[in-house]
């Protein structure tokens, strides 16, 4: 039986970060993925933003790695020639009453060490003329980058240090054995087999609850359940309104239904909430149901009463892999290494959401950190 340094479960852009960080560090590495493509479950259906850091708990898991991916990631951006675009952010609110929100996301920012400005009304239409707002934040580090690109550079990155990309191999389950490898089955195009890895990376996205199941010797109590929230996009033809991205001022854990654009300067409109009823990713419906639209105008209006009516086109829809319900408090990211399982070797990724993209380079240090030195 083959026996690698480490091995690390699905191709996506965190997947690729943790992979490229490992091989850079000198592990023999192989990154498996079920489908037959790098990033097509999560990374293919968000929103392409790059975070600035403004929304998570000082101190968090979030907000850390947030704010040190975004430096790595715009400096991999600079250095592989990744299309990317500083393009900032203004978080607007539409009437006094959402000036506390505003003045507390700059209190958060200021603690997570992340740049903002607070602006007047008029200083914020002076950015961008179709807004209708009673105050903002700017946030100038706040940008979007071409997911895609990104991906292949980290996979590029992840091959030049001698790592592998194994595509159509989906792990089925693990077997770990104190003092041995770990044993893992997986199912590939070309027949099944088992490989050992010393080291066993679960970025499976929303597939990494129930694969942490079938993983022996991990206790069941250190998997947490699953939940799916849907976000659905429309997008806007013609020319585009704004300039710079657009948010309303946050409720809750939800950001609400924002403006984003894609390098091209193409506007889309979301996410917004939809938490599913699926058991299993597999059952998931991604079709964007044209009726949703009549709520996404009514949010933008708050803050663009220009919007035209049915100007909005159903776009793409993504889920995000939750692992708190509806109404419960949105948990940190959980990184959960040999001192929260007890298993040595082995990283689970849950709950690994927004800002999980732009916290990807980040995510891969950290679970280097937790795996040591070759």
């Amino acid at each position: 039986m083959e026996r690698i340094d480490a091995l690390v479960i699905g191709a996506g852009v965190v997947g690729l970060a943790v992979g490229r960080a490992l091989a850079q560090a000198g592990f023999e590495t192989i990154v498996t993925e079920a489908a037959d493509g790098i990033g097509q479950g999560v990374s293919s259906r968000n929103s392409e933003v790059i975070h600035a850091g403004l929304y998570y708990a000082p101190g968090s898991l979030k907000a850390r790695l947030c704010v040190r991916g975004k430096q790595l990631l715009y400096a991999l951006c600079a250095s592989h020639g990744v299309p990317h675009a500083a393009c900032g952010k203004l978080v607007v609110a539409t009437a006094p009453g959402q000036h506390a929100a505003l003045e507390q996301l700059a209190r958060r920012a200021h603690d997570n060490g992340v740049e903002v400005q607070a602006l007047s009304a008029d200083e914020a239409r002076a950015l961008e003329p179709e807004l209708a707002c009673t105050a903002a934040l700017w946030s100038p580090s706040t940008g979007i980058v071409d997911s895609h690109a990104l991906m292949l550079a980290l996979q590029a990155d992840l091959e030049a240090a001698g790592g592998l990309v194994a595509l159509q191999s989906a792990v089925r389950a693990a077997r770990f054995t104190p003092g041995r490898p770990a044993v893992l089955q997986v199912h590939a195009a070309d027949g099944d087999f088992e490989i050992e890895a010393q080291r066993v990376v679960n970025a499976a996205g929303l597939h990494a609850c129930a694969l942490a199941r079938a993983f022996d010797g991990l206790a069941p109590a250190q998997v947490p359940r699953a939940h799916y929230a849907k976000g659905s996009y429309f997008t806007l033809p013609g020319r585009p309104p704004f300039r710079h991205l657009v948010y309303p001022a946050p409720v809750d854990a939800w950001l609400g239904v924002h403006v984003t654009l894609d390098l091209a300067g193409q506007v889309k409109f979301g996410p917004d909430l939809e938490w599913l009823g699926a058991e299993r990713p597999e059952d998931i419906d991604y079709t964007v149901d044209a009726a949703r639209a009549a709520p996404f105008e009514a949010a933008i209006r708050r803050y663009w009463p220009g919007l035209p009516e049915g100007a909005l086109q159903p776009g793409y829809s993504g889920v995000r892999p939750k692992i708190h319900g509806p109404g419960e408090p949105a948990p940190d990211f959980r990184i959960d290494g040999p001192a929260q399982h007890g298993v040595a070797g082995l990283v689970n990724l849950f709950g690994i959401e927004s800002p999980g993209l732009t916290a990807s380079l980040a995510i891969g240090e950290e679970v280097l950190s937790m795996l040591g030195a070759p």
